[in-house]
């Protein structure tokens, strides 16, 4: 029975209409970029190193130069006002002009070395994995993200000397061939398309054709000014159109490799056919339609599971406001929002902590629901439950929503469904010691829920220091089953700062392909990979710059831009400034 705060959202109010493609792109069109691109190819592929560091140098005063137009057209789009604008600094220009940087730094490393440097440094764990060190990437790093670590535990039986010769896989090619990558780009985030599009060129030596998401090609003429050296160049080419397009290029005899960001349903219909007893036999007999590469990342139910503990009363409350941005940030139309809350039977401050949530969504205004699908998704999944409001919702919009009671050991829809919309789960597991919370949360996670892209822990200081508890902390991160596990933070921060890898576990198959293959970012380009950590403390002062409505975020990150096109200790100083503010 639905207990709401406030009358939810009336679902027979129209939501922004499904966008389809303003300005597909002519076949004939399509065919002269693909003819360009497969004429650079082989060129790209052999150039210098240091040639490509100044080719994705040149990029950088562009990104930013186009962050002011990109953020405005972004919020347009999305109806973000105020404090909230800041979501558009932080997925779209900044991590594009970050990823761009670091690429730069790594392709400068392998033209005096052969090889970028492998991390900032690593261990060989007791239990033989090597875990490389990968963020922060400097000194000024360690000052702007205090107390924050990032790593990349490697696959089983991978020494870092094996690392180390496998590093950077294109570069040790000798004349390489190259080829051409289709991006099918995300509708989500505007900074996916050009970090995918970074990552393919001069991680994995493609050149490539980017196809704009309906849902945000309005980006789509701002990343051909951002990224203009590489189309100048004849490296990469952007287009745009529907469903029918992308079929029409995945198919076409000039792309050798094709990279999609959205759901595994698309994927699995790119790979395996559409439903029916043909895509059943082919994936039966493991004869996939698509004879192409193709690499992915397609969502996730992601959870957040909070160790049981006695948490001060500032650690709760910052935790609700953490949990509220995961949910809150885009409308929660992002692949890493969070989505099912696990916590512990018995643990005291279960209802205190989730008023706090609900407070914190009440003070957040509702979002335009402007992904295709979402009304639907939300009227579905939100039917017959018990169902906490906290706060209103206009027309085009959906209220934050949270899903109570839900049974950890029953076959819930949430639980196998990704919900792209405003709403988030709890579910209480029956057992209240950490120890075997945690065993029991890596169980519930891996099992139960559908995806493999990035899950989070909540853990209070004290349990990260203590002797019986830490091993099984550490057992947990190593155990789940996701690309990136995040210690106290949002997994996003993980995609953000590009020197990790950003991916779905490699657990996936082509015939399960979960939250999909491969990775992006990765800009010291390690490979084997099971894993990014990313480790935070539980309550960081100032107010994080992604937390959502942060008065200080917008003027921070227009500091952070400059930061990051041109770091210093001064710029750094300017960034610290605008926070304090």
């Amino acid at each position: 029975m639905a207990s709401p705060i406030a009358p939810p959202h009336p679902l027979a109010a129209a939501p922004i209409p499904p966008t389809a493609s303003a300005l597909p792109t002519e076949r004939a069109r399509l065919d002269a970029a693909l003819a360009t691109l497969r004429d650079r190819a082989r060129p790209f592929a052999r150039l210098a190193p240091a040639a490509k560091a100044a080719l994705v140098r040149a990029c950088m005063p562009r990104i930013a130069d186009c962050a002011e137009a990109w953020v405005a057209t972004g919020c347009k789009a999305k109806r973000l006002t105020g404090a909230y604008q800041a979501e558009e600094w932080i997925a779209g220009p900044l991590p594009t002009l970050r990823l761009a940087r670091l690429l730069g730094d790594s392709l400068e490393a392998i033209a005096r070395n052969g090889r970028p440097p492998l991390g900032t440094g690593g261990v060989t764990r007791a239990d033989g994995r090597v875990e490389i060190e990968a963020f922060p990437v400097s000194n000024l790093d360690r000052m702007a993200f205090r107390g924050f670590k990032g790593s990349v535990l490697l696959a089983p039986g991978v020494t870092r000397a094996d690392a180390a010769r496998r590093q950077a896989g294109f570069y040790r090619q000798r004349d390489p061939e190259g080829g051409v990558s289709l991006i099918l780009g995300a509708g989500n985030v505007s900074s996916i398309p050009p970090m995918d599009v970074l990552s393919k060129l001069f991680v994995e030596g493609f050149v490539a054709l980017l196809k704009m998401n309906p849902v945000n090609e309005w980006a789509g003429p701002i990343l051909a000014r951002a990224l203009a050296p590489l189309i100048d160049a004849g490296y990469l080419r952007i287009v745009y159109g529907g469903a029918d397009v992308g079929q029409y290029l995945v198919e076409h005899p000039a792309v050798d490799d094709v990279h999609i960001t959205g759901s595994d349903q698309t994927h699995d219909r790119i790979v395996w056919g559409p439903p029916g007893p043909a895509r059943a036999q082919r994936q039966a007999s493991g004869e996939p339609l698509l004879a192409k590469p193709i690499s992915s990342e397609l969502g996730n139910v992601s959870p957040v599971a909070i160790v049981p503990a006695d948490y001060a009363d500032g650690e709760l409350a910052f935790m609700a406001a953490n949990l509220a941005t995961m949910i809150t940030n885009n409308a929660s139309f992002n692949c890493n929002a969070a989505k099912v809350v696990v916590t512990a039977h018995g643990w005291a401050q279960h209802d205190a902590f989730w008023g706090l949530v609900a407070r914190e969504l009440a003070a957040t205004p509702p979002r335009a629901a402007y992904y295709p699908g979402a009304f639907e998704r939300y009227a579905r999944l939100t039917a017959g439950r018990d169902l906490l409001i906290p706060g209103g919702a206009g027309a085009g919009e959906l209220p934050w929503t949270i899903v109570r009671g839900l049974d950890p050991t029953a076959a819930e829809p949430v639980f196998t469904v990704e919900p792209f919309c405003a709403m988030v789960s709890d579910v209480v597991l029956p057992v209240g010691d950490p120890i075997e919370f945690l065993a029991a949360a890596t169980r519930f996670c891996n099992d139960r829920l559908w995806g493999t892209l990035n899950a989070a822990l909540f853990v209070p200081p004290g349990l990260e220091r203590d002797p019986g508890v830490a091993p099984a902390i550490e057992r947990a991160i190593t155990d789940l089953r996701y690309g990136t596990v995040a210690v106290n933070h949002w997994p996003a921060l993980g995609y953000g700062v590009g020197s990790l890898p950003w991916g779905g576990h490699p657990s996936a198959t082509l015939r399960d392909i979960q939250s999909g293959l491969g990775w992006v970012h990765n800009t010291y380009m390690i490979e084997n990979i099971d894993k990014a950590i990313l480790r935070g403390p539980l309550v960081v002062r100032p107010r994080p710059l992604w937390f959502t409505g942060n008065p200080r975020a917008v003027p921070v990150a227009r500091q952070m831009i400059r930061h990051e096109l041109a770091p210093s200790w001064l710029s750094l100083a300017r960034v610290v400034g605008a926070a304090l503010a």
